[in-house]
């Protein structure tokens, strides 16, 4: 029995303006016959269903662009994991031992480094060590503490809570306490189990920064009462790599860090993209044949998507002037007022490693500011063939130090036959081998 609704009822259809009747959306699309989309061709029956080969194909299409998505969404995630296990597998280095970035052949596998200022980075899960303790010395240094997303936790040294002065900072990791009776200064609460902490040393002064360096410790708290000489480790002219690997690779290690990491609540959906893909949370990673066929086709194009979404910016005031870019358009955060800076993060992430407030400050001053160029005074990519002369005006508005580099558009490092002198304070540069980029 039909229920009254109380809405007035249409006796006649003839009385209907057919212009207030809204088309079934499935009269513009063919019944009993092939369609053609954008993914090729469709079979649809007379009831605009599509056969089974055709769902197939759906299916097939949904995990490649969900792939292509994910790829770009775990590119900070994945290069702080390839760079955590070259620090592990290549140069032996442990939970609290830092490894040292002078010359430019120890920083041949670093993303877009520089080439002026030495490197002191380490990595900790604070899984295995428990709650961490950082002394940092006092000086010119700038650095900071980051969660694998790369998400700064903290800056330290001259923009961070010390100014400068230093002190002892307690990290600890997802659901760690505060340890009984350990005295620190700062505490840094990270929201993933593995931890990048490092800085640069800025002063000129020789000895002053062998201080720096000598000073800066770590140590698991609980050894605090008695902890061990913080080891130093340099890359001896070991050949290793920070990129992000390729293809399945790239599977594989983002696998490896979201089975160890916390899953956070913006990423749910994210996770849920990657469950008919093999990558679940608590479970093997065993692809099956369809699965990485979509996994390799995601990696190819998602790579291609994020070298257009680093090469050719097209966020709100990434041009700086001339042929220059804003390298960083992504806010220490990763957030905007109503969205997560996907694009942005994924465009910074791509082409270069690490992130802090100091490294995004509009404030004069202070902190650092990034300027890219990839293409010449009329428009084309710079070409490796090819000789370029770089005018830099005269009083660069630089209080400690500037520097221009170069580096190859594939690894984002530096080019290898320019290793001796990758530093260009204004000249002529010829046969760089391969396509450059160019950082000032």
């Amino acid at each position: 029995m039909a229920r009254n609704s109380g809405l007035p009822i249409q006796e006649d259809a003839t009385d209907v303006d057919p212009g207030q009747i809204a088309p079934d959306p499935r009269s513009f699309r063919p019944k009993g016959a092939e369609t053609e989309t954008r993914i090729g061709p469709l079979v649809l029956n007379d009831q605009g269903l599509p056969d089974q080969a055709s769902i197939d194909r759906l299916y097939a299409e949904r995990d490649f662009q969900r792939a292509c998505q994910a790829h770009l969404w775990g590119l900070p995630l994945v290069a702080y994991g390839q760079w955590q296990n070259q620090h592990e597998t290549v140069f032996g280095a442990k939970d609290g031992d830092i490894v040292k970035y002078v010359s430019v052949r120890d920083k041949l596998g670093l993303i877009t480094a520089n080439a002026t200022t030495p490197y002191v980075m380490g990595f900790v899960n604070t899984a295995r060590t428990g709650p961490l303790v950082v002394e940092i010395p006092s000086g010119e240094i700038a650095g900071g503490f980051s969660s694998f997303w790369e998400r700064g936790i903290s800056d330290c040294g001259l923009t961070g809570p010390d100014k400068g002065k230093g002190g002892r900072f307690l990290v600890l990791g997802p659901g760690q306490e505060t340890p009984a009776g350990v005295k620190f200064d700062y505490e840094v609460r990270s929201p993933t189990f593995n931890v990048f902490h490092a800085f640069r040393v800025l002063t000129t002064d020789a000895v002053d920064g062998e201080r720096i360096l000598n000073g800066y410790q770590v140590y698991p708290a609980k050894d605090a009462a008695n902890p061990r000489k913080t080891r130093v480790v340099t890359p001896d002219g070991r050949a290793w790599s920070g990129t992000q690997p390729r293809g399945m690779a790239y599977w594989e290690r983002l696998n490896e860090y979201l089975q160890i990491e916390p899953v956070r609540e913006e990423d749910r959906l994210f996770m849920a993209m990657l469950k008919p893909l093999g990558i679940e949370k608590g479970k093997p990673f065993k692809p099956n044949a369809a699965q990485t066929t979509a996994l390799t086709d995601g990696a190819e194009i998602g790579q291609l998507m994020a070298i257009a979404n680093s090469f050719d910016k097209r966020f709100d005031r990434a041009r700086y002037g001339g042929h220059w870019d804003r390298t960083v358009n992504v806010s220490a955060s990763q957030e905007a007022e109503f969205y997560s800076q996907l694009d942005e993060r994924s465009s910074w992430f791509y082409e270069a490693v690490g992130l802090s407030a100091g490294m995004t400050t509009k404030t004069p001053g202070q902190g650092q500011a990034y300027l890219s160029a990839y293409r010449d005074a009329k428009g084309r990519w710079f070409d490796g063939g090819k000789t370029y002369r770089l005018h830099v005006s005269p009083n660069v508005p630089a209080k400690q130090w500037w520097s221009v580099a170069l580096y190859d558009l594939e690894t984002r490092c530096f080019i290898e036959s320019l290793a001796r002198n990758p530093v260009l304070p204004g000249g002529e540069v010829s046969d760089c081998g391969r396509r450059p980029l160019l950082r000032g």
